[in-house]
């Protein structure tokens, strides 16, 4: 895996094998390391620039472990309940995809749009797990034509 080629890039290029690809297997099964997930950091944005790394600096001081392992816990949700009360809901839903995110990939998100009856997915280019850092102007675009 190697990351874009410059700063504002918009490419991703993903190895077919090797330890990164091994550290994507892992993340996408759920059995990800917290080695693996740094490893892979600078590919969770579309570009890799002072902007995205000062994001990852300040996301440390922003978590609430408490919280976070409450969310994460065993029997935490019920995936049915979750599924039936989303194919319930009457309300628009927008799914914002970055076209290079390796944690929630647009493929995954069009799984995800697809719980709900009235759901639109928007994958934005060049953009990564943060698509309103990648390209603000884009997601405001996005963002805009979705609530007219």
């Amino acid at each position: 895996m190697s990351p874009a080629a410059g700063p504002g890039s918009a490419g991703v290029e993903v190895a077919r094998h090797g330890r990164q690809r091994r550290r994507l297997q892992r993340i996408w099964s759920g059995e990800a390391t917290a080695a693996d997930w740094t490893a892979i950091t600078p590919f969770t944005h579309g570009r890799w620039d002072a902007a995205s790394q000062s994001h990852v600096a300040r996301e440390a001081s922003q978590r609430n472990a408490e919280a976070a392992a409450v969310y994460y816990s065993a029997g935490a949700l019920d995936p049915e309940a979750v599924r039936s009360a989303a194919a319930r809901l009457r309300a628009r839903v927008l799914l914002v995809a970055g076209e290079y995110d390796v944690a929630l990939p647009p493929k995954c998100a069009a799984g995800y749009a697809g719980l709900f009856p009235h759901a639109e997915l928007a994958v934005q280019p060049g953009a990564g797990h943060h698509p309103w850092l990648d390209d603000a102007e884009g997601f405001l675009r996005t963002m805009a034509g979705f609530l007219r």
